[in-house]
């Protein structure tokens, strides 16, 4: 079955009970069971629930994997995936990071004795060299967040398999939409399931989902043991938001892609980060590794500093001024004071997150209307 086929039905079979269209919601926390030391299929919610693994079901099918895991949150899930790790090792990571990513690896996983490694991804020759024996774990996003750098997924696959090490991509901006890394030699894929994925900002999740057995059940143990699972309720949202994730994104992404041109050609904005760009660095990798668009998140900057940029984001109207994205709504913010706000500013700077960057998640507005605004935002500045 075609993507968009299996968006909907995979996972999603009639209610056998009643023959409902729309599977119920188990909002149970436990299961009786047909005897003492029997174990049915279900016992207890956080080691798994009807509803949580008919969304896994969905997310396994889509990305080519053999299992999916959904937890509480995107950061959860990459939480776990660090959990592989023992004092000693190290992880090398794509410098073009969401900042709760930076600040997990950077707060929590190098204090635990664990070596972190920040190299340009899509510099393969630079990004290898970051590499030594004792890296366990190759973690980067395509397209990075906030600047939209592409990485080659393949050729990052390759280096990590000579190097003996697990690959890991972010591809919350892509979405299973756009590109799937487990195709690309991946080993792991993991998603945001609060953005895309739900598509209408009203439930926090993630997922992880992988090719390999004996690494799925080494995940769901860590999982289990530790329990930061997605609830019944959340799973159920992001169910129904999966079955129009496919339309959603590539409206979204003809948007974005109109939008773009528009700031490219503005004599207000500095530069544009966009994949459809053709000047941009990425544009030819992403040619090859997305299918047939360049997704709906955009970054710019406008002239001036800091003061400039928070001016912008705090003057929309259409675009809301929050964190988070991916969802119907436009949605609008500054890195340097929200997003990537975790960074150390001297870390932050050096990677090329500067205090005029903008960037804007496109929903499903108008594209006409959302131009309107982001221009009327770019006017007050000058008042």
């Amino acid at each position: 079955m075609h993507f968009r086929t299996r968006a909907i039905h995979v996972g999603n079979p009639p209610d056998p009970a009643t023959g409902a269209v729309v599977p119920p919601v188990h909002l149970t926390s436990t299961f009786v069971q047909p005897g003492a030391g029997q174990w049915a299929e279900f016992d207890y919610s956080r080691s798994g629930n009807p509803t949580r693994k008919a969304l896994e079901t969905t997310l396994a099918s889509l990305e080519g994997g053999c299992g999916a895991l959904a937890f509480a949150s995107g950061m959860a899930a990459i939480h776990c995936v660090t959990m592989l790790l023992r004092p000693g090792d190290r992880i090398v990571a794509g410098s073009d990071i969401y900042g709760g990513t930076y600040r997990l690896l950077h707060k929590i996983v190098r204090p635990n004795g664990i070596d972190v490694q920040l190299a340009p991804s899509t510099d393969l020759a630079a990004f290898e060299a970051a590499i030594d024996r004792r890296t366990r774990l190759v973690w980067i996003e395509s397209p990075g967040n906030p600047l939209m750098s592409i990485s080659d997924i393949a050729a990052c696959a390759d280096i990590a398999r000579r190097h003996g090490a697990l690959f890991g991509v972010d591809s919350t901006f892509a979405t299973p939409v756009l590109t799937r890394p487990l195709e690309l030699g991946a080993g792991i894929v993991m998603h945001s399931a609060t953005k895309y994925l739900g598509g209408h900002s009203d439930l926090l999740g993630g997922a992880l989902v992988v090719k390999d057995r004996e690494l799925y059940d080494r995940l769901y143990f860590l999982q289990n043991a530790t329990g930061a699972v997605m609830g019944p309720l959340e799973a159920f949202l992001c169910s129904r938001g999966i079955k129009t994730l496919d339309l959603r994104v590539r409206e979204q992404c003809r948007s974005a892609a109109a939008l773009a041109d528009r700031l490219v050609s503005d004599p207000r904005v500095r530069r544009v980060l966009y994949p459809g760009l053709r000047d941009h660095p990425g544009h030819e990798i992403a040619v090859r590794q997305m299918d047939g668009a360049f997704g709906a998140m955009l970054s710019f900057e406008v002239d001036g500093d800091f003061a400039a940029a928070k001016k912008v984001v705090e003057s929309t109207h259409l675009f809301r001024l929050a964190v988070s994205l991916g969802a119907v709504e436009s949605l609008i913010e500054q890195p340097a004071s929200m997003s990537h706000a975790s960074y150390d500013r001297a870390d932050r700077l050096a990677h090329g997150i500067t205090d005029g960057l903008i960037r804007i998640s496109v929903g499903l507005e108008a594209p006409d209307d959302l131009w309107q605004d982001l221009d009327q935002a770019l006017t007050a500045v000058r008042a």
